[in-house]
């Protein structure tokens, strides 16, 4: 029988136009070889004279022993000969092939390798369930393979493909054509090849719901069909069963749940259906099967159980206590595992819920609670909200019903912010100490252990007292332990809550007094003597513990009085009274005598006499009798300088200051106080005022700087006065302090200093000096001058050296020397060296220094206005 193409009629006639190209190929050398170029294009990629090319072909001229690179690593080269397998590629492309040889530049070699679409098989199959199918097992394996770079055409457009894969379950049952093809490349035509997939049905096992069921829901699953948890199934399936035996054959597909559990119990009960690929020339598709689990979880029942949080505690053991929480099965026995417990905290104001995973054994289950749970003092309610067996299926409800404890975290008895109120008892009575106050105790019987201190010691004291709606009872302290009068220290140490067992330190203390009768035998009194009209104050010392007391007394002397009364406070055993000035009126001496003391606290009196204490009561000085005084400021005044003098008198400069003027305080225009001090009593007058003047002038001010005269006008002292202002007469003087009064006719000097003074007539004051240097160089004109011809040094007081005569203001930077006739200098002149005394001392020429007669020569360098220096003879004759 002739095989007949399962293809159209088109794609039949395709087909052999292909087939009968290869076989046209195959009779053409089909390598083309172009040195001029090199390169090289083999389009016939299948044809057997085209597999192998030589690359030297396409190279004009080369130097051998050269080795060939593959620069495209195509994989297909022998280095050494340079044969090209293009083959072995497996890819259409063009590729480079450089040839390298000593002596010789490289040179590369081109080589186009047409496309090749391989030779499809006359159809393949693939199952609907293979996603990934490979197009290329179309293609005939005893024929040269495609090469891989080429193009796959969805030819039934079923949007199936991606890239050389085929997904069978999108694409669909029948036939489907797909079309490789190699595209065109360097003068190469596209070839292409078209292969038939065959799609064949894949077995259907159904898609399995799991049956999920809580053992106290069983009765309904009696007599349960499989097939109703398959849905989309394949019929005349075979049913198969693993750990039950519930089925009677492969064919048999109908269970009996609760028989299940009641045999095997809770678990996983797996059944597998498998069906076969239809029809018999399904070969490619291989049979599927399903499972169907029936999960049977076992309902836990609580009823019964029984919670114990442990333990009750105070709460000062919060940040440190542990808590266990037991829980024991009940009526049902609970299964030995890990199971994941729930529980909620309820307090008075919040509730919080937390889980713990523990085991369960032999019955009872143990977890701890976290502290954290149990912040503050209150009463907490643990309750099992839910158990649940760790890796169960999650499908009962158990039954908890109510299990639950109540933890008691009890206060600490706390008294230390509340008040201690313990009144003073006169010596042989009990005290009542009274807690009250900021205090926590809650209504119940308490303890305390307390101490005593002070005048009474104790230690270790118990008292016990109840504490009803809030209220603290009294607590006394026996009169046998507060026998001795004076400040005693009752401290609380511990209480305890007599019916919870907490007990708490305390810091709690009062003082209280045991009042004894006053005691006045330590008792000194002290009077100070006073000035007239102060007040008389008497002090008392050595009055122990009382605070408050009321004296009585009499005066008597320059002062009387009887039957007086005061009420003083007492601090550290030390009082103060004053006297009223109303019953001191006269000065001189009086003598004061206390005749009773009451303490006022607690009403306790004592006669007392301890004898009088005499004071004296000193008249005051008169008030100072002062004047205005005026100074001159360069006087510089001080307090010393004031009237009246003496040690008794303080100075100040304020009605109000405390601090008396130093004598050496300079004084300033302003009042001035004083007051007479009695050096022996201390008593002050009142403060007399007087006013002080500090008369001061204006220091002269120049209205012309710098001083520049020219010493040819004859400026004198009067000069200076007419470019000086002042607030009075000026005077000049030659020195700033102890100087000589210059006369106003007196000749300026040059480089002098002058020191001028403002003078008052009035207050006969001076000013504050000024001080001016003066220069007489200050000589605009440059007339000629005279210059002696000769001079006699011979001491008679005439001509007795040579000078030239107001040359120092005319030409104040002039240098004048003088030499012999043999040029030899005998002296160096200028405005500081004006005279020359016929000796050369300064030179050391001649005998003893003394230039002998004769004729001598002088330079004058004027240095002023480019004026030349000046030359001339002299005569000394002595």
């Amino acid at each position: 029988m002739a095989l007949k193409l399962p293809f159209p009629p088109k794609l039949r006639f395709l087909h052999f136009i292909i087939i009968l190209g290869l076989f046209l190929s195959r009779s053409n050398a089909s390598a083309q070889c172009d040195p001029t170029n090199n390169s090289i294009v083999v389009c016939n990629v299948s044809d057997f004279s085209s597999k192998t090319v030589n690359l030297f072909c396409a190279l004009v001229s080369y130097i051998p022993g050269g080795i060939w690179n593959d620069d495209s690593f195509t994989g297909g080269l022998n280095p050494v000969t340079g044969i090209l397998d293009v083959q072995a590629i497996g890819l259409s492309g063009i590729f480079s092939y450089t040839y390298a040889a000593v002596g010789s530049s490289p040179t590369t070699v081109f080589v186009t390798v047409g496309g090749y679409a391989g030779v499809s098989n006359l159809g393949v199959p693939a199952c609907s369930d293979n996603e990934t199918f490979n197009l290329f097992l179309g293609f005939k394996g005893d024929f040269l393979s495609p090469q891989s770079n080429g193009i796959w055409h969805d030819d039934d457009g079923t949007g199936a493909i991606s890239g050389n894969y085929l997904n069978a379950t999108v694409a669909g049952l029948g036939p489907h054509y797909f079309t490789y093809t190699m595209p065109a490349i360097g003068g190469c035509s596209s070839k292409s090849s078209t292969i038939l997939v065959t799609v064949k049905r894949a077995p259907e096992p159904g898609v399995p719901t799991d049956l999920k069921i809580c053992s106290d829901n069983l009765m309904a699953y009696s007599n349960l069909n499989l097939f109703d948890l398959l849905t989309g199934e394949d019929p005349n399936g075979l049913w198969k069963e693993f750990s039950t035996s519930e089925l009677a054959g492969v064919s048999d597909s109908t269970v009996d749940v609760q028989h299940i559990y009641s045999t095997l119990g809770a678990g996983v009960y797996n059944f597998v259906y498998t069906v076969k690929p239809i029809g018999a020339d399904n070969t490619i598709c291989n049979e599927k099967t399903s499972t169907v689990s029936i999960l049977i979880e076992k309902q836990l029942d609580f009823t019964g159980a029984n919670l114990v949080v442990n333990s009750d505690i105070c709460e000062m053991d919060i940040a440190t206590a542990t808590y266990k929480a037991v829980l024991s099965e009940g009526n049902q026995g609970i299964p030995d595992g890990n199971y994941l417990v729930s529980y909620k905290i309820g307090g008075t104001s919040s509730t919080v819920s937390d889980s713990v995973t523990a085991s369960f054994a032999n019955g009872v289950l143990t977890f701890d609670i976290n502290r954290l749970n149990f912040p503050q003092v209150d009463d907490y309610t643990v309750t099992i909200t839910d158990i649940v067996k760790v890796g169960g299926l999650g499908l009962c409800n158990n039954v908890i019903g109510l299990i639950s404890d109540m933890l008691h975290i009890n206060p600490m008895p706390r008294i230390n912010s509340g008040t201690l109120i313990i009144n003073a008892v006169c010596k042989g009575e009990s005290a009542k100490v009274i807690i009250s106050g900021n205090i926590n105790l809650a209504d119940g019987n308490y303890s305390i252990i307390y101490n005593l201190s002070g005048k009474n010691s104790a230690i270790a004291q118990q008292a016990n007292f109840k504490v009803i709606n809030g209220v603290v009872g009294d607590i006394l302290i026996p009169f046998g332990l507060i026998a001795i009068d004076g400040d005693t220290t009752f401290a609380v140490k511990k209480i305890t809550n007599l019916t919870t067992g907490c007990t708490n330190t305390s810091t709690l203390s009062k003082i209280f007094v045991v009042n004894p009768l006053p005691d006045v035998s330590r008792l000194v009194l002290d009077v100070k003597d006073v000035c007239e009209n102060q007040p008389v104050s008497v002090l008392l010392s050595g009055l122990g513990i009382l605070t408050n007391i009321t004296l009585s007394y009499n005066l008597t002397g320059a002062n009387t009085a009887l039957n007086e009364t005061v009420t003083v406070e007492v601090n550290s055993g030390a009082a103060s009274f004053a006297i009223p000035s109303a019953l001191l009126i006269s000065t001189g001496i009086t003598t004061l005598v206390l005749t009773d003391i009451i303490d006022n606290t607690n009403g306790c009196g004592a006669i007392i006499n301890i004898g009088s204490k005499s004071f004296t009561i000193n008249t005051i000085p008169n008030l100072p009798i002062v004047d205005d005084q005026q100074f001159c400021k360069n006087d510089k005044a001080t307090i010393a300088n004031l009237v009246p003098k003496g040690t008794q008198y303080q100075w100040f400069d304020s009605l109000t200051s405390t601090t008396a003027l130093n004598n050496n305080t300079l004084l300033v225009t302003k009042n001035y106080y004083v007051k007479e001090v009695n050096v022996v009593t201390k008593c002050e007058s009142g403060r007399a005022v007087l006013n002080v003047r500090v008369n001061e002038l204006g220091t002269p001010v120049l209205v012309q700087d710098p001083l520049n005269f020219c010493g040819l006008d004859k400026p004198t002292v009067n000069s200076l006065t007419a470019i000086t202002t002042a607030s009075g007469t000026i005077e000049w003087y030659d020195a700033a302090v102890n100087g000589n009064k210059l006369a106003t006719t007196a000749l300026l000097k040059e480089g002098a200093a002058y020191y001028g003074f403002s003078y008052s007539s009035t207050t006969t004051c001076y000013s504050d000096v000024v001080e001016v240097t003066v220069s007489l160089t200050n000589c605009d004109v440059t007339p000629e001058f005279f210059i002696p011809d000769g001079f006699s040094p011979n001491g008679d007081g005439v001509n007795d050296s040579f000078r030239i005569r107001n040359i120092e203001f005319i030409y104040p930077n002039f240098t004048l020397d003088i030499y012999s006739r043999y040029g030899n200098l005998l002296f160096s002149g200028n405005k500081n060296k004006l005279e020359w005394d016929g000796k050369n001392s300064d030179f050391k020429i001649g005998i003893d220094g003394v230039a002998p007669n004769g004729v001598y020569f002088y330079i004058i360098n004027h240095n002023k206005g480019n004026k030349a220096p000046k030359q001339g003879q002299l005569y000394l004759n002595r």
